[in-house]
């Protein structure tokens, strides 16, 4: 008689898991984990947002060739849309007027007598050309490789910022052509590249021709160059190197008004894009840049000098 008893048995302990689960073992949509833990079945759009919700939290390390490709890519769309822009030489003279009477009004119309009084400067001018011209990329770029060697967790992130402040400066050439001080009708700047004949700009000389001339506003070289010092001054760890972070936005503001290459509202853009693209990233990964990890898997650095105000909460 061993044989019924097992049939009964085996019908009663299918019956009771019915009663617990109401449905069939066959027939449960629950997932089971290792540890015994059970997950419900996400739908693929819930499982796409949960894992870019992780990636957000910990950032994985960056692929060089990947980055490389984007920033080649990225430059190369920025060169063709920044010189693809119509001049319209006659509205950027009427937008630099404006601007050149504005700072008037508010009393910061000094770039003139800037200009004059370094020009007079040989040495000190011709350094300035040559800083304009060069300084530029090789400082982002370098700041770009130490980003991606010593603090893969905030690369992404760091370079997001970036990416998104000179999207947003293309935007502004476009809808604001701008004429450069040193060629302002009758504004009486000096052409410093053209003067003292230094070479590697594409603002004057022969490389005006391939180059928009009427994007100045806003002033990448300051949007840049403080991302840059900002960079440096929040994540290296020697003092004086850090501080060398903060002069270098103020030596590249020094330049780009004693070279008349561009006025103080251009600087000013040039912040305003660069604050939208630390927006933009803070919204994106839900913590400021600088309090990503410092590597992937590590816990978010908290000892970070920072404002407080800048921790508080972003909903998006």
């Amino acid at each position: 008689m061993g044989e019924p008893t097992e049939i009964q048995t085996t019908g009663a302990e299918r019956a009771d898991r019915t009663t617990h689960t109401g449905s069939d073992p066959g027939t449960d949509r629950t997932a089971r984990a290792p540890g015994g833990a059970t997950r419900v079945a996400r739908s693929p759009g819930a499982t796409v947002r949960s894992r870019l919700r992780e990636q957000r939290r910990t950032p994985r390390r960056p692929h060089l060739l990947f980055e490389l490709a984007l920033i080649g890519l990225s430059y190369w769309l920025y060169s063709l849309v920044r010189n693809a822009v119509p001049e319209q030489a006659e509205i950027a003279q009427k937008h630099a007027t404006w601007v050149w009477n504005l700072e008037h009004t508010l009393g910061i119309a000094v770039e003139r007598s800037i200009n004059h009084g370094v020009n007079s400067v040989s040495w000190l001018i011709v350094g300035m050309n040559y800083y304009y011209a060069t300084l530029h990329f090789i400082i982002t770029i370098g700041v770009l490789v130490w980003l991606y060697r010593s603090h893969p967790g905030r690369y992404a992130a760091a370079r997001t910022v970036l990416f998104v402040a000179t999207g947003i400066a293309l935007v502004g050439f476009y809808c604001f052509p701008l004429a450069p001080p040193r060629l302002m009708t009758g504004g009486g700047f000096l052409d410093t590249v053209t003067i003292h004949h230094t070479w590697g700009s594409l603002a004057s000389g022969a490389g005006a021709t391939v180059s928009n001339q009427y994007a100045a506003m806003p002033s990448m070289h300051i949007g840049w160059s403080m991302w840059c010092g900002l960079t440096i001054f929040f994540l290296a760890r020697r003092t004086w190197v850090r501080l060398l972070g903060l002069a270098y936005p103020l030596a590249t503001l020094s330049v780009i008004v004693s070279t008349a290459n561009h006025f103080w509202l251009d600087a000013v853009g040039g912040e305003v894009c660069l604050a939208v693209g630390f927006l933009a990233a803070r919204l994106i990964y839900r913590t400021w840049v600088y309090r990503l990890p410092r590597r992937p898997g590590e816990p978010a650095d908290r000892e970070l000098t920072v404002p407080a105000q800048w921790d508080t909460k972003v909903t998006a």
